[in-house]
């Protein structure tokens, strides 16, 4: 049957020619004509009757095939193997299936609300769902993809009009399967004993043997108990592979193999620490080796006795209470001084910088660096936005006693003019890019080398040529001098230079009270056997009248919480606020029974955080829990677009999940 239908308008054109051609026929033979015009007149009726006969039969035809469809749509529907269900704009059941029916297991759910049938369906799930787009629901131990589809009731009129057929396609068995996979993902794990030869130099020679082997037993076993295989490839190395369901369970136990190994006791007057690169990685094995490689890597950089969890490149923090033993091997300031200088050496233009608001201790660094760079008879440029409080009294003394060090100091836009890729820069006192005085500097070299003192935190610059970050150190500036005794014979340092190294230490270490160790005053005697005065020293740390005032106030204002915490503020923008934070947090370890301190105050649009410890609460993970970081004794941190109350409240929301997950 042809299905299409015969309108008269397809052919008035060819009926108006076949007309035309009559009436020329008719005007020149008027008989021939009439025959034609009665032939033309009946070919007309019979297309019409024959066009409205074959209409009619379409119609039919039409609406018979439209009854099977829906017949047919309506045995497919009420015969569909997953459930359906037919709710109104409010959620109220109006019509279900049979498989409905049995997934519910109720009597009667005709208008009954399906939201209180299934309570994880929710009302906005629906609301901001789209067409056929899934919404995943668990029901009854059992996973289902519900697909909405909308339907609008033009019979009714208002708002309410609109009814949405639920599709419910079980989904266990995938999310099953996906579990499963998940939980069979291969993660590889790297532990090293971190203090292996000092743990073994401590013990005496009947207990050592017994000691190595237990260290040995214990992490293998512990591994072990979680399907794990354990192996060693030196004697303080391990290479550990397991599941990803494994290391979920070592994560909520928060990795307590730490502490189980720094509590070992077998004649070894060192507790021995561990530090675990982790990392499961979605890009294969070999991907996840490289990730946990540079997991090690960070945990050392922080001081190790922590494990570094890497899941797709974001980073998980666990341990890393206590403080970072002092290495008392030279031999690596030697290797990292002997490299800086063949890189000095091989350069035109070397660049300093240091965090933003530098403090002594980044100031004083990067004015020993570029005594270095002078003693390779090579030009050096200390990238610096200006003076600041904190280093106020230094920059004075730097115009009396050395003026010609001036040309040597350049603003970020200043560098950004003669800087290119073939220059160095070198990083002091910070190993983040968005702390540095300009982040874009990074971008333009080629080259970059690190010396720092702070625990390495998740972020760090990308694919530095040397790195020197050493937690155990006091400062940057006592890594500097370390440095500067092995890149030529002669340190060469001035009077002032000497005395701005000196400065950077005194500051750091709290007039050598705080992380202060043996290669500290090592340092220390360097610089004054370079002309450093203690007490010129000193008088570089005095403060103004307002200053006191500021800081007496802060610590009057403090409060103490859990009664070993004080919280103190500044509640108004001054031009030195962080330094009076610094100082007063400093000080506010002064109280009895207070183990850590933290102050904030205003700074350029931010709220400036600054934390202290004797060591026994880590102000470094309370703060890098708000963006900041440091060392275990002293750290800080910068929040934006939050008041003075509501920073305060999330330090201390801070401080309450650092005591949840337990000290060590």
């Amino acid at each position: 049957m042809n299905n299409k239908l015969f309108h008269w308008s397809d052919a008035k054109v060819y009926l108006a020619i076949i007309a035309i051609m009559v009436a020329i026929i008719g005007f020149y033979q008027p008989i021939i004509g009439t025959i034609c015009g009665l032939a033309f007149a009946y070919l007309i009726y019979y297309a019409y009757i024959e066009a409205n006969t074959r209409n009619e039969e379409l119609k039919k035809y039409i609406e018979t095939l439209s009854d099977k469809f829906e017949s047919a749509t309506k045995h497919a529907i009420f015969n569909m193997p997953f459930p359906l269900v037919l709710i109104d704009s409010n959620g109220i059941i109006t019509w279900y299936n049979t498989p409905f029916l049995d997934m519910i297991v109720e009597e009667d759910i005709l208008n009954e609300s399906i939201y209180d049938l299934v309570p994880n369906f929710k009302p906005e799930k629906v609301l901001n769902a789209k067409e056929n787009e899934a919404i995943p629901i668990e029901y009854d131990n059992r996973d289902y993809l519900v697909y909405p589809n909308f339907i609008d009731n033009k019979k009714i009129s208002g708002s309410e009009n609109r009814v949405t057929m639920l599709y419910w396609v079980n989904n266990s068995d995938y999310v099953k399967l996906e579990k499963q996979y998940i939980d069979e993902k291969t993660t590889v794990a790297i532990v090293y004993v971190d203090n292996y030869d000092e743990v073994k130099s401590s013990t005496t020679d009947i207990n050592r043997p017994l000691l190595l082997a237990e260290i040995d037993k214990r992490i293998t076993e512990y591994f072990t108990n979680y399907n794990g295989i354990v192996r060693k490839f030196e004697n303080d190395k391990y290479i550990i592979v397991f599941n990803n369901k494994s290391l979920e369970i070592i994560q909520d136990k928060r990795f307590d193999i730490l502490d189980d190994l720094r509590e070992l006791d077998k004649g070894n007057k060192i507790p021995i620490t561990l530090s675990m690169g982790i990392s499961t990685s979605e890009k294969g094995l070999l991907k996840s080796f490289e990730d946990a490689r540079a997991a090690i890597d960070i945990a050392l950089g922080r001081g190790g006795d922590q494990a570094v969890l890497n899941k797709n490149g974001n980073l998980e923090f666990y341990g890393g209470k206590s403080k970072a033993l002092e290495k008392r091997n030279k031999v690596r300031s030697r290797v990292i001084g002997y490299a800086l200088k063949q890189l000095i050496d091989q350069t035109e233009t070397i660049f300093v910088m240091g965090h933003k608001n530098p403090d002594m201790d980044s100031f004083g660094s990067g004015i020993g660096i570029l005594r270095g760079i002078e003693n390779r008879n090579k030009k050096g440029y200390l990238v610096i936005s200006g003076e600041n409080p904190s280093i106020k009294n230094l920059y004075d003394r730097l115009r009396e006693e050395q003026p010609e060090l001036l040309e040597h100091l350049i603003t970020p836009e200043e560098a950004k003019e003669i800087i290119d890729e073939n220059s160095l820069m070198i990083l002091v006192d910070n190993h983040k890019p968005s702390f540095t005085e300009e982040p874009e500097l990074l971008n333009i070299v080629d080259k970059v080398v690190v010396i720092d003192h702070h625990r390495r935190g998740a972020e760090f610059v990308e694919n530095p040529v040397l790195i020197y970050v050493e937690p155990y150190a006091s400062s940057t500036s006592e890594l500097v001098t370390e440095i500067l005794s092995y890149m030529s014979e002669n340190n060469n340092l001035t009077k002032f230079e000497a005395e701005a190294l000196l400065a950077g230490i005194t500051v750091d270490t709290k007039n050598f009270s705080f992380q202060t160790g043996v290669r500290t005053f090592e340092a220390a005697s360097i610089l004054k056997r370079a002309g450093a005065d203690t007490t010129s020293v000193r008088q570089l740390f005095r403060d103004d009248y307002n200053t006191f005032i500021d800081r007496a106030e802060v610590i009057r204002s403090a409060q103490i919480i859990s009664d070993r915490i004080a919280i103190g503020r500044l509640g108004k923008e001054v031009e030195n606020g962080i330094l009076i934070a610094a100082q007063a947090a400093d000080e506010l370890l002064d109280i009895n029974h207070v183990e850590a301190s933290f102050v904030l105050t205003y700074s350029n649009d931010r709220i400036h955080i600054s934390g202290r410890s004797l060591g026994t609460i880590s102000v470094q993970l309370i703060l890098e829990a708000l963006g900041g970081g440091g060392h275990l004794t002293s750290a800080g941190a910068q929040i934006s677009g939050v008041p003075l109350e509501k920073a305060e409240e999330m330090l201390i929301e801070a401080i309450d999940k650092y005591f949840e997950e337990g000290e060590s």
